[in-house]
């Protein structure tokens, strides 16, 4: 129970103004207990779910302050913002649900879905897939990768890995990332 309520605690906050994305929690998790690492899927899903509807809700109001804390996320610009709101018109749902392989934070597209006309509630429809889709993705891997390429390693030893592995991922994804 305790796993799953960081898991929702950790999706509202990456939705919202936190740059660190749950995933590195599930892929942790993911190494000692897969079943646990799925259920906290949901529970982080859940929380990046009344995230976004909280952004989305706030950016419908008052789009500059919405976009104003968006823009002091590490990685974030106004020109991904500005790109993420051109995307969403070109294109509608599905950049919601592509924009996650392109490495573009949910909170960006819940702060301009509603500037473009998307509703709220195909906007969590969508969501759902797009944050769950990549929650899974990254759990699944983690437990196949310690359960089978890193079988006879100590559990220690594969979280210390894969903690290298996320501070490797964010090294770079800040340093790419225009700011």
């Amino acid at each position: 129970m305790k796993m799953n309520i960081i898991a929702a605690l950790w999706g509202l906050a990456e939705a919202t103004a936190f740059f660190v994305v749950p995933d590195v929690f599930l892929s942790a998790l993911g190494l000692r207990n897969l079943r646990a690492a799925v259920a906290a899927c949901l529970f982080a899903l859940g929380g990046a779910l009344v995230g976004g509807a909280l952004m989305y809700e706030w950016a419908s109001r008052d789009a500059p302050d919405a976009l104003a804390l968006v823009e002091t996320v590490p990685a974030i610009s106004p020109e991904m913002l500005e790109r993420v709101r051109r995307d969403l018109v070109d294109e509608g749902l599905l950049a919601i649900l592509v924009g996650p392989l392109y490495g573009t934070p949910y909170k960006t597209f819940a702060v301009q879905a509603a500037a473009v006309g998307i509703g709220l509630a195909p906007f969590l429809v969508i969501s759902v897939p797009a944050r769950l889709g990549r929650f899974l993705a990254v759990t699944l891997l983690s437990w196949w990768v310690g359960e089978y390429l890193l079988a006879r390693w100590a559990l220690r030893s594969k979280l210390a890995l894969l903690l290298m592995g996320w501070i490797v991922f964010y090294s770079f994804y800040l340093t790419l990332m225009p700011n």
